[in-house]
């Protein structure tokens, strides 16, 4: 039926209480549910702000009686009527479980097929796939149509603090030169200059530092950025940054104008208020006490060196590892003796998934020991471990022996899953910290070269600059990452500023000069012309709302996600080209892949 000025909405669903109580309004929206129990009719209404009943009874028209009989799930429907009170039959549990409209004119606006899933409130156990294929009926779902506005406020929070601090938004290009570091690009075929592409950014780091050379000075972007690369749960091939930069700046200034934003974001959404200062340490303390350069200190379990304790044992595995040159560590689990024998050893598997050979452990259970290492040790061996981790009743300790790298990544690991299975990771617990100095440089054995650790606009510290001809894996970076509840949210560096430091960077990254000239000639000619020092900081805002909702995945908080593959069930792309378009640009497919590959999978 047409949509005339009578059906035009007065209020959003949630926008009406008791104060509305005999005011007559009119709402639009789908119908959720409808109970028709003879003389009464009830239709609850879902709009995007939430439910509101709609009551009809014996004193409702015989027309609009009748045509509330015959709406159905998923209708879209027009109600006018008066607000009145549901009396003692209140729902607790809905912002306007305690009025109803009175409901004297009903339009069915367009009917609507059953839907492949029932469009409920709270939690869902559709799958992921069908959700995925039915994007647009999932959105209709009051949870993830909350975390959707939820981000456009947070979004619009972020802009006004920027803008109240003197930055200017400003638009960086979206087809752009291809780039040597980093993920792969998406390319874009161009058709005017055939066999040469554009890509789409995998960020705006270069365009945003250029703007610095231009002398605008505070500069923010909500930016789209693309990277082809295998996803997880908090990654995307098409994501979104909240992306700034500033000049003649500090690291110091740039992380407190940071967290600035995030004090101000999450008091103004979420009413938190957070610390003034945010915890600091350096990558080396991180890994050190954490194994991860993306700690979650919402609890303890730090690591613990035992290296110095073992190096005479004569077990094989500690001294195996320590004749290797690496190294005993350990955690003590406050109150994990409680694990059963099974869940330590499904503890030693996650060990394994992240190249440990074997998790150690010895745990305390009502002044009971019991241990999988002891008794190779010494009784001076074992008490050193004891008194060096604080060992008591209710302790499990977790030993991993091997190459740092691996030792770090599987108890990092492994502290966390002790922490999940203990029930130390609460909601709306937010832990921020920054992780400072990180290694500039990191090596590849594969591939027999360094690679940025960043990228390679990355400053070094000044006091390691001599290192970098020297002994490059040793050379700190001006560099800073933000991390919340163990999930890096945001990463950021002071820049080079000049051009022989840059060319330097390109040397020891094994970049020469004639290819420097070819990727990177029009920035190495902008540094010829006066540069300030400057630096700046890119957030995941897809991670920041996700983790401020309490949700793991960030495709709970994109309205259009792509799935495992990257494809998108929905639209069922990527999907092939014309033809003729193929033609004009001088492209030729020689590997044709099965049209339906893309569909299987909404994981």
């Amino acid at each position: 039926m047409p949509f005339v000025n009578e059906d035009k909405r007065t209020a959003y669903a949630t926008e009406l209480s008791t104060a509305d109580i005999g005011r007559r309004v009119t709402v639009n929206g789908w119908c959720a549910k409808q109970r028709n129990l003879g003389s009464l009719i009830f239709i609850d209404l879902r709009d995007r702000s939430g439910i509101i009943q709609l009551a009809f009874d014996e004193s409702t028209d015989r027309e609009t009686f009748e045509t509330a009989a015959n709406v159905r799930s998923e209708y879209v429907i027009s109600a006018s009527g008066v607000v009145r009170s549901r009396g003692s039959d209140i729902n607790v549990n809905r912002a306007t479980g305690a009025i109803e409209i009175a409901v004297d004119r009903l339009k069915i606006l367009c009917k609507a097929e059953t839907p492949p899933f029932v469009i409920t409130e709270g939690d869902t156990d559709v799958r992921n796939e069908l959700r995925m294929r039915y994007r647009y009926l999932d959105l209709r779902r009051p949870e993830m149509m909350k975390n959707i506005i939820a981000r456009s406020e947070i979004t619009k929070l972020v802009r006004d603090y920027y803008h109240e601090n003197g930055f200017i938004e400003i638009e960086t290009p979206n087809l752009i030169k291809p780039t040597p570091e980093g993920a792969r690009d998406y390319l874009v075929p161009s058709r005017i200059f055939p066999g040469k592409f554009f890509a789409l950014p995998q960020s705006p780091q270069l365009y945003k530092q250029l703007i610095m050379y231009a002398g605008f000075d505070r500069y923010i972007q909500i930016a789209r950025c693309y990277r082809d690369e295998d996803l997880r749960a908090d990654r995307q091939p098409e994501f979104t940054q909240i992306d700034m930069e500033m000049s003649f700046v500090t690291e110091d200034d740039v992380m407190d104008i940071n967290e600035g934003l995030i004090r101000y974001v999450y008091k103004n959404f979420l009413g938190v208020t957070l610390p003034e200062k945010f915890p600091r340490i350096t990558y080396a303390e991180a890994m050190e006490r954490f194994g991860s350069d993306k700690p979650d200190i919402r609890f303890g379990f730090e690591l613990c060196n035992l290296t110095d304790i073992l190096k005479n044992c004569t077990f094989r595995v500690f001294e195996g590892a320590i004749a290797a040159g690496g190294s005993v560590r350990a955690i003590n689990v406050k109150g994990g003796a409680k694990f059963t024998r099974r869940e330590i050893d499904s503890l030693g598997e996650i060990a394994k998934q992240y190249g440990a050979k074997g998790l150690a452990w010895r745990k305390n259970t009502n002044g009971e020991i019991t241990s999988s290492y002891s008794k190779f040790l010494s009784d001076a061996e074992n008490a050193a471990i004891d008194e060096r981790l604080g060992f008591s009743e209710g302790d499990l300790i977790l030993i991993v022996a091997d190459k740092n790298s691996i030792v770090f990544d599987a108890l990092g690991a492994l502290r966390r899953e002790c922490a999940d299975r203990l029930g130390l990771l609460r909601p709306g617990d937010f832990k921020f910290l920054w992780i400072v100095e990180f290694p500039l440089f990191e090596y590849s054995e594969e591939d027999g070269r360094f690679y940025a650790k960043h990228h390679p606009f990355t400053a070094p510290m000044d006091e390691d600059i001599p290192l970098i001809k020297t002994n490059p894996g040793a050379v700190r970076a001006r560099a800073y990452d933000i991390v919340l509840n163990g999930t890096e949210i945001g990463g950021g560096s002071i820049r080079i500023s000049t051009p022989e430091m840059q060319r330097l960077m390109f040397e020891t990254l094994g970049i020469g000069e004639e290819e420097a000239e070819a990727k990177f000639g029009f920035l190495l000619e902008a540094l010829k012309y006066g540069i300030p020092p400057h630096g700046g900081l890119a957030f995941g805002l897809d991670r920041l709302v996700a983790l401020t909702l309490g949700h793991d995945d960030i495709r709970d908080v994109i309205a259009f996600p792509k799935v495992q593959n990257s494809s998108e069930p929905m639209s069922r792309c990527p999907a092939p080209a014309d033809p003729q378009a193929l033609l004009e640009l001088g492209i030729a497919i020689i590997n044709k892949t099965d049209d339906d590959d893309n569909e299987d999978t909404g994981n």
